[in-house]
C-alpha cells in the first residue's frame, strides 16, 4: 500500500490497482487525473477538507467512487450521495479494508460549533485521525498521520498524542497553516515523540509517497 501525501490535510493511497482519497480539500492543490478511485472518506465539514470543487473533479472521472463520512457532512453536501459513518463502524471497498473511530472535532474555541469528525484506520496499517486527537482503541497503530499545525491544537498536544500510540512509523499532516520554521519545529518535536517507542519519523512533503 502506497501513502502519498498532499498538501494540507490530504491523503492518496493506493493499493492493487485502486485508489482511495482521504480530505480533498481547499489548501491542496486541484486534484487533476485521479483514476482508479474507489472511495473517498472526508472526516469532518470544514472546507480545509472537502469542496465541491475538489469532489467534483473526483467523481467526474471515478463517477462510482463511494463517499463515506459523518452525519454533518451528508447535512452540509445534499448534492452528494454520502454514506454516513460513525466511530465504531467498519466497511470494505475493495482493496480497503476501513474502520472509523471518535465523533467530534477537537474544540477550537467556545464560541464555534463542535463538528461530527471521524478517523479512519484503512488495512489495519495506517490511522488518520481527522481533526482530533481521537486515540483509536484496542488497535495497535503501524502508521500515524500526525496532525502538525492547527487552530484547535498546540504541538504539546501532538506529542502526547504520539507518545499515548506509539506508532511503528509516523508522519506530519495538517502543515499549511504553518511556516516553513513552524513546520520545521513542528516535525522535530515529532520525530522525537515517535523515537521515544522506538518508532520512525517520515518528514514527507507534499508528492512525497511512502510505502506501507
Amino acid at each position: 500500500m502506497r501513502v502519498t501525501k498532499q498538501e494540507h490535510a490530504c491523503l492518496i493511497i493506493e493499493a492493487s490497482g485502486k485508489t482511495l482519497v482521504i480530505d480533498p480539500g481547499s489548501f491542496t492543490t486541484a486534484l487533476v487525473g485521479l483514476s482508479n478511485v474507489v472511495a473517498i472518506v472526508i472526516t469532518h465539514e470544514h472546507a480545509d477538507h472537502w469542496t465541491d470543487d475538489q469532489l467534483d473533479r473526483i467523481l467526474d472521472r471515478n463517477p462510482d467512487a463511494v463517499i463515506f463520512a459523518p452525519a454533518g457532512v451528508a447535512a452540509a453536501a445534499p448534492s452528494y450521495d454520502i454514506t454516513v459513518v460513525n466511530g465504531g463502524d467498519s466497511t470494505q471497498v475493495e482493496p480497503f479494508d476501513l474502520r472509523f473511530f471518535g465523533e467530534k472535532h477537537a474544540v477550537i474555541h467556545g464560541s464555534i460549533p463542535v463538528v461530527d469528525n471521524v478517523g479512519v484506520l484503512i488495512n489495519d496499517t495506517l490511522y488518520y485521525p481527522g481533526d482530533s486527537f481521537t486515540v483509536p482503541e484496542g488497535v495497535v497503530v503501524d502508521t500515524l498521520a500526525v496532525p502538525v499545525g492547527a487552530p484547535w491544537m498546540k504541538i504539546g498536544e501532538a506529542i502526547d498524542y504520539v507518545l499515548e500510540v506509539k506508532p511503528r512509523r509516523s508522519f506530519p499532516t495538517h502543515e499549511m497553516v504553518l511556516s516553513t520554521a513552524g513546520k520545521s519545529m513542528g516535525n522535530a518535536r515529532i520525530q522525537w515523540a515517535t523515537e521515544q517507542n522506538g518508532g520512525e519519523f517520515f518528514p514527507l512533503e507534499p508528492g512525497n509517497s511512502i510505502d506501507l
